[in-house]
């Protein structure tokens, strides 16, 4: 039976570092008000005419190759997660994909905001284990800075978000010891109102873009703080729950939780109900903040670094975001 492994992992953040001291420039905040509520320290930000959503990506995959021992043209197919794209259209995977030098190669972009990495990773699986690729390039990476409203009627979703992209490189393999074992993914589309950015959309009334919709500030981030909250420590739990009892384990056998970077509150919560350590959960939201698509990747790529992927540990993967939607994956590494 063919499975597949992750082979390599990258990641970018732009050089633009970004404290919540800087944001008090802006807006009606403090480093107290941000910190208690999200855990959010500092976050980057791009630099116009050096980052581009696919620019950032192609760092993080370039890495992501070089640790794999690959080069752009082994990959068989890229599957690139953003909410934030380059271009209305076309998406980014194809720009990354010529930056890369990988013309001929097949590329998916999908929305699935900050689950976006989840669900790429688990459509990549699904192709490797199908035979259909040997390897697939895995993305997920987001300009948000450049869109969300920097004034204190912004702030409660301004103070959350950065920008960064992370990457990862699947390969086939037939070792069931070391490999994804399992993905599930779930979405709820009656909640969809609860987090979106509602222009431009394709379905109004003349041009997709005009000023009225401007002065109606429809093109900024709409959060219901509260519903998002509980619904996401709900199903983060559940998820979780899923993928272990899908594969006969237990909490108590994770070696490493590396969730999306959402919010530390959602984060400790979690990690409480599944009785685990700080130490076995992975945070980086203190430095770079909720990256959406890019959060999980940037995460597990750090913890490679830092020796924190050790051969034969069980890993999930764990997200919840905007849709609403949720996923996890469970890894023996």
């Amino acid at each position: 039976m063919t499975f597949s492994k992750i082979t390599g992992l990258g990641y970018y953040v732009p050089d633009n570092i970004v404290t919540n001291s800087d944001l008090t420039k802006w807006m009606d905040t403090s480093d107290e008000w941000i910190t208690e509520r999200t855990g959010i320290k500092e976050r980057r930000y791009f630099e116009y005419g050096k980052d581009t959503n696919y620019s950032m990506a192609s760092a993080a995959s370039r890495q992501a190759l070089e640790r794999a021992g690959l080069s752009a043209n082994d990959i068989d197919v890229i599957v690139y997660a953003t909410i934030t794209p380059d271009y209305f259209f076309p998406g980014s995977a194809f720009l990354m994909q010529r930056e890369l030098g990988m013309d001929g190669k097949p590329v998916i972009d999908i929305r699935e905001q900050c689950s976006g990495f989840v669900y790429a990773l688990s459509i990549a699986d699904q192709f490797i284990k199908s035979g259909m690729y040997k390897t697939a390039l895995v993305v997920g990476s987001e300009i948000q800075s450049s869109w969300i409203d920097k004034s204190t009627a912004g702030r409660n979703t301004a103070v959350i978000f950065g920008d960064g992209a992370g990457a990862a490189v699947l390969a086939a393999t037939d070792d069931p010891q070391h490999c994804i074992l399992s993905t599930h993914l779930h979405a709820d589309g009656r909640f969809a109102e609860d987090l979106y950015v509602r222009e431009p959309g394709s379905s109004r009334e003349g041009r997709p873009v005009n000023s009225e919709m401007l002065k109606e500030g429809g093109y900024n981030v709409f959060m219901n703080g509260n519903a998002v909250f509980k619904h996401a420590i709900v199903r983060f739990g559940e998820v979780i729950q899923e993928a272990l009892q899908a594969n006969g384990y237990e909490p108590g056998d994770l070696n490493l939780l590396v969730p999306h970077q959402a919010n530390i509150r959602i984060s400790d919560y979690v990690r409480q109900q599944l009785g685990m350590t700080e130490d076995q959960v992975v945070n980086n939201i203190q430095r770079f903040g909720n990256t959406t698509a890019a959060s999980i990747p940037i995460a597990l790529a750090e913890a490679w670094e830092t020796g924190r992927l050790r051969d034969g540990d069980l890993i999930c993967l764990a997200a919840f975001g905007s849709g609403f939607t949720w996923a996890s994956a469970l890894i023996k590494w």
